[in-house]
Formats: structure tokens, sequence, C-alpha cells
């Protein structure tokens, strides 16, 4: 895999008491390239994000970012650098307007903006997030509440939020769970239009079709050990995957 590394992470192990959730993870993504990681349930994925982003330190290894050291840096600090996520489970404000999510994701721990309501957020976040609601085809729906939405309308939400953070770097964790076939697609077009503008995705998700015709490269755990990693073709037939995770017909 080709370009000049932005996210490195480097023998990454977790444990959780005697559970190791991670083994000697090893993975990198490029700028403006878009990285999958891929496994079974339980496979260790998402710890893989919590690590990257400060909810959990690694019990060994390092993370680096645009070559800064991101281990002990507070969750905060490491989504200034430059690196926003989404999650598995939807985690909007059900009376909050789609508008609102974008702007609040925005403000900064202690400013003043923050003590002040949504709606008069500042003229610089209320730019990014008209730019945010133009790129996800979100205007007609921005002053509609989150509970609102229909669900693949509330997950295409939850990628504006993100996005409104201006991040070098997008986690996406199963960005398309639930959606239709129709929605699958619209949001593979959004994300090649993103990386087109130079941001760097890493995404979870376990629609195989949606994965292997988005990721340049992927990553496969299984149980927290990284068992394979390559193209979407060379993984498609790796023996070792498809005894794991894809199955014999895959």
């Amino acid at each position: 895999m080709t370009g000049q590394p932005l996210l490195e992470v480097d023998r990454v192990s977790r444990r959780f008491g005697g559970v190791t959730a991670l083994n000697d993870v090893s993975l990198t993504v490029p700028e403006g390239r878009i990285v999958g990681v891929i496994g079974p349930n339980g496979a260790g994925k998402t710890t893989v994000f919590n690590v990257i982003t400060g909810a959990y330190p690694p019990s060994a290894g390092t993370v680096r970012f645009a070559g800064r050291p991101l281990v002990k840096l507070p969750s905060h600090r490491i989504a200034r650098a430059g690196i926003a996520r989404t999650f598995q489970n939807l985690r909007l404000f059900p009376s909050m307007t789609v508008l609102e999510h974008l702007i609040v994701a925005q403000q900064k721990a202690g400013a003043l903006s923050s003590l002040l309501p949504v709606r008069l957020g500042d003229r610089k976040s209320l730019q990014t997030a008209e730019e945010v609601l133009a790129f996800f085809g979100l205007e007609e729906h921005r002053n509609r509440l989150a509970s609102e939405l229909p669900y693949g309308l509330q997950r295409k939400v939850e990628m504006a939020r993100a996005l409104s953070m201006r991040p070098r770097l997008l986690l996406l964790d199963e960005p398309v769970a639930g959606m239709t076939h129709e929605e699958t697609a619209e949001v593979a077009a959004l994300l090649r239009r993103l990386t087109a503008t130079g941001v760097a995705l890493l995404l979870i998700e376990h629609d195989m079709t949606f994965v292997m015709g988005l990721c340049e490269h992927l990553y496969v755990l299984d149980f927290g050990q990284l068992i394979a990693q390559g193209t979407p073709e060379e993984v498609r037939n790796n023996p070792a995957v498809l005894d794991a995770y894809l199955g014999a017909e895959a």
C-alpha cells in the first residue's frame, strides 16, 4: 500500500484482566486512502478504534498520527489533532436538530460558545455546518429533530457530525449497517468524494460487497490477532480469511 503514512498503529495489544482483546496488531492508513478492518464479531475491531481515539490506552505498542505519538493523550486532544469517529450504535441527541448536531460538534470544551444556545453558533461553525449539510444532501432536513429521521438518515447525520470537525482521518464503525442497497451505494459514492478532498478513512463494516468495492486495503482480525492484510482481492482469496470469516463461497 503506497502513500505517506497518516496513521500508524504499531504492535498494539490491549488486555482486559485475563482477556487479550488485541494482540500485537499493526496497521497503517496513508493520507487520502480508504482502509478497512474486517473480521467476525468479537475480533477486536472496535477495540482498535477505541485505542486510536484514546478511549482505551494500549497495554503495549504505539499509535502515531502524522508522526505524532497519541498514546496517553486524552480523547479530546486526539480529536483536535484531526481524528473523528462514528459509533456502531447511533449516538445522536433526539431533541437536537440536524444543524445543531453539526454545530455543537465543532465547539471546544470551555469555549464561550458552548454556553450559548446552539443556534447562536459562530459564523465559521455555521458555514462549516452548511457545507457539510450540502455535501451529505441533508439541507432539507436541517431543522428536523434527530428522533424524527429514518434510520438511514440518522446514520448520515452521524457521519456528517464527525466530518463537521474537519478531520484528516475519519473512523467509521459500521457506517452502512441497517441501510438499504440504495442508501449503501449513496454512502459509498459520498465516501469516495470525501477521500478525493484528502480525508483518509478507516472503516469497520460487515457488508462485504460494500467493503470489497470501496476499500483499497484490508486488515483482517480474528480473536484479537491480525491474520491477513492486502487488497480486497488478496483478502478474498486468503485461505485463513475464508476459514475464519468469509466462508468457502465468498
